[in-house]
């Protein structure tokens, strides 16, 4: 039996493509939503899931870092996918005689100069396969959609303009997740320990934390505040550093962090990607 990823959106979603780039062995498994492509690995019906994070051009995806923390899951492994969005149509359709176009907003985001060239109507989908898949059973060529190759592909469309993106190097970002954590590997490019943090609430907590990282040599790479509970008082942090927690640096650095902080979690131990250190 093929071990199945959970993704969230239909078949044709970039999250599909995440999937089939990096984990060709597994079976795609389809998810309405993040919870839901994150419930599908807890609960064991996958064991793995694919989690869109972040975009190059739009910023971090809505919600995900919420989600992360409470889903129990660990970050085994990331993956980029280059985003190239595409005009899809109905059969034999043209550019031309199109009036609206519908996807997620965060692709709409994303082609804003060739709407706007084109002067097209847009309308805000779930889904951008899910708006690939509409757009295929309505057969109006006067309706298009924002979506995939694969989507175009899945669902029997022509696609009308390719790479319709405004920026050359649209890359979205995707966290591998499991039930379980793997401390063993040591990556060809490097590795990277993600956690979430909330520093005591006492003056500069936060610089002083983050000296250990500077007086032990270890480079933090992201560090993100949200505030939970509904809080303006409670922030939560999510960081990356290069290296792995068995790291003499790290552990040093680990150990000064707890020092200031009222919590700490760690999220996952991952190889770096390849492309990290690739012009995109």
């Amino acid at each position: 039996m093929t071990a199945k990823i959970a993704f969230q959106g239909e078949p044709g979603a970039y999250g599909h493509q995440a999937c089939v780039e990096a984990r060709p062995d597994y079976e795609p498994l389809p998810c309405p939503t993040f919870e839901d492509a994150i419930e599908a690995v807890r609960k064991g019906d996958a064991e793995l899931g694919m989690i869109a994070v972040e975009n190059s051009t739009y910023g971090r995806v809505a919600d995900v870092h919420h989600l992360l923390p409470e889903s129990g899951l660990q970050i085994v492994d990331e993956a980029f996918v280059r985003v190239h969005i595409n005009l899809l149509g109905v059969k034999g359709s043209k550019i031309a005689e199109m009036k609206r176009v519908r996807s997620m907003s965060i692709l709409l985001g994303q082609c804003r100069g060739f709407l706007r060239e084109y002067g097209l109507e847009t309308l805000n989908w779930a889904d951008n396969a899910r708006a690939a898949r509409d757009i295929a059973a309505l057969g109006d060529p006067a309706e298009g959609a924002l979506a995939s190759e694969l989507a175009a592909e899945t669902y029997g469309l022509d696609v009308l303009a390719r790479h319709i993106e405004d920026e050359s190097n649209n890359t979205t970002r995707f966290f591998v997740m499991s039930r379980q954590p793997n401390l063993t590997r040591r990556g060809d490019h490097g590795m990277i320990t993600s956690f979430i943090f909330r520093v005591r609430n006492i003056p500069a907590a936060l610089y002083k934390a983050m000296g250990g990282f500077a007086t032990n040599g270890v480079n933090m790479t992201k560090l993100e505040s949200y505030m939970v509970g509904g809080s303006f008082n409670a922030t939560q942090f999510y960081a990356e550093i290069e290296g792995h927690p068995d790291d003499r640096n790290v552990k040093l650095a680990m150990e000064e962090l707890d020092y200031f902080t009222d919590s700490i979690r760690l999220m996952g131990v991952f190889p770096a990607s390849a492309i990290r250190h690739q012009r995109q």
